[in-house]
């Protein structure tokens, strides 16, 4: 470490030569001065790395000698030392933008404190949390197998989340691409996982399977109903659980809040998970029960989901549930829907069940592939979260959460309908020309793909999808691969690498949030 410039400014140096010495032997250049203009001359004509200053001096005081130091270098860090310890005092010198501040009489272990926290807590921190992460790294390895238990799975989830965060607050830390590659490791392993056990969740009553998106309006709104508050349900259609830890924070000067981890059923795409999430139903069930939600089949997918307010009131008639007044149900697509939202939202938060769907990240992860600036912006995992905050917090979606605050009779429960993962290989995809487009997810006749990159499904009815003819298939991609067809593959393998897909098998599309929030 370069050896750090102190400059000490106090009408009583003489009297602390000892303390001098002592920084002096642990590498620490002091200079001093007897007064707050020489120590502002010393400062004008070579500014030292931090500058301690006494606050009761004669002729010029510490915080005027603060505002003038200031004039010649706004960036130096001051320590202020001070015999008072009056509120006001402290406040006016940390309005001064102080580093820090100790009240004499002045022990040297408290200089060289206040000192490593200035110079060297970067370094402290960073080997700590190089040290926290490695041990940590080394226990959720030793953790994956073939016989880890959901709750498992949500832990590793949110386990690396955390550390998605805080490598985002520290990128100088040089473990982050270790991270990533772990994150990968760990997505393999979560692939085999669900491909092994999926199919024994769905076919399980709720009690004995983990919470899946059929389960949340049973599990989570319901219990609210019948105890007669009003609800509002808001999905964020396409949200990682990555991207509600940013903005969570937002929220909580105005709600207690509880998050939870759940698991999205497959494909973990909009027209599966929301309605499923509305209907409490899996998708083959939701096939038999209202046929008219499919009765487009592969023509128009944007068509399954115009039903989620009627699939919303006959859940609650499955559950046996009469509301005292009608169900309120809103879709926010773009800005004029949401200051509707807004301008309504009375309406919405006193009706004793309110949906709302905002469809952003959705909108954003389909409109990126079009346009440079949306990719820029959204080039990796960190930037994707840094575009999510950035819209939330111009959002009429955040004014209007910030609008119902401090309503007791009113329950705000957030979830999403699946997450999201960016493609970074592409897999050989096979099918006919009407096969669906996806890229994360194919469903159509006499479909395959390579095994390294996705699963096929020859029996839909064993995963609980909706089937449109004797032989679909379906085809799902796995951890970050993306379905490209053999035709032109290198081509269109350019073409979609690092699109943000959903639909497949990856931690990131399928362990999602569901929030509760009370005033």
């Amino acid at each position: 470490m370069t050896q750090k410039r102190i400059l000490w400014i106090d009408d009583e140096i003489n009297q602390l030569r000892a303390h001098i010495k002592f920084l002096e032997k642990r590498g620490y250049k002091v200079l001093v001065a007897s007064s707050a203009s020489d120590g502002i001359d010393l400062v004008r004509i070579s500014p030292p790395d931090v500058v301690l200053l006494d606050e009761m001096m004669p002729g010029m005081d510490g915080i005027s000698a603060i505002e003038k130091i200031r004039h010649i270098d706004r960036n130096i860090p001051i320590i202020m030392v001070t015999k008072s310890e009056e509120e006001n005092l402290m406040e006016e010198a940390i309005g001064q933008q102080i580093a820090d501040y100790i009240v004499k009489p002045v022990n040297p272990l408290q200089i060289l404190t206040s000192l490593k926290k200035l110079f060297e807590s970067e370094r402290i921190v960073a080997e700590k949390l190089t040290r926290n992460y490695t041990q940590e790294y080394q226990k959720v390895y030793e953790k994956l197998s073939p016989r880890m238990t959901p709750d498992n799975w949500l832990e590793i989830a949110d386990w690396l989340t955390d550390w998605d965060l805080l490598f985002d607050q520290r990128p100088d830390l040089a473990l982050n691409e270790t991270h990533q590659t772990f994150r990968k490791e760990v997505n393999t392993e979560f692939a085999k996982y669900i491909i092994d056990n999926y199919t024994d969740w769905i076919h399980k009553n709720p009690a004995e399977r983990p919470t899946l998106s059929v389960d949340i309006f049973r599990k989570y709104v319901l219990p609210h109903i019948k105890v007669g508050k009003n609800v509002m349900f808001v999905v964020i259609d396409c949200m990682r659980y990555d991207q509600w830890m940013v903005v969570e924070p937002l929220l909580s000067d105005y709600y207690n809040i509880q998050t939870d981890l759940y698991f999205s059923i497959l494909p973990s795409a909009t027209p599966y998970a929301r309605n499923s999430l509305f209907a409490g139903l899996f998708p083959s069930e939701l096939q038999k029960a209202y046929p008219k939600i499919w009765n487009r089949g592969q023509s128009d997918p944007s068509s399954h989901n115009r039903y989620e307010h009627e699939l919303m009131d006959r859940q609650l008639d499955r559950l046996g549930i009469e509301l005292p007044g009608d169900s309120k149900y809103i879709k926010v697509l773009d800005p004029e829907e949401g200051e509707s939202l807004v301008r309504r939202l009375n309406s919405f938060i006193t009706a004793p069940l309110s949906a709302v769907v905002v469809n952003f990240l959705d909108i954003l992860a389909h409109s990126r592939a079009a346009s440079d600036i949306l990719r820029e912006l959204s080039a990796d995992e960190k930037g994707y979260r840094a575009v999510m905050k950035a819209w939330f917090t111009q959002s009429a979606l955040f004014e209007a959460l910030k609008q119902s605050r401090n309503r007791d009779d009113l329950v705000i429960v957030i979830t999403t309908d699946h997450g999201s993962t960016i493609g970074k290989k592409g897999i050989k995809a096979y099918g006919k020309r009407d096969t669906s487009t996806n890229l994360r997810y194919k469903y159509g006749d006499n479909l395959n793909v390579d095994p390294r990159g996705g699963i096929l499904i020859k029996d839909p009815q064993k995963w609980k999808l909706p089937t449109f003819g004797i032989t679909t298939n379906y085809i799902i991609a796995k951890e970050d691969y993306y379905l490209v067809y053999p035709t032109n593959f290198n081509e269109y393998e350019r073409h979609y690498k690092n699109s943000i897909l959903h639909g497949g098998i990856s931690i990131e599309e399928m362990v999602i949030p569901v929030t509760t929030m009370t005033t």
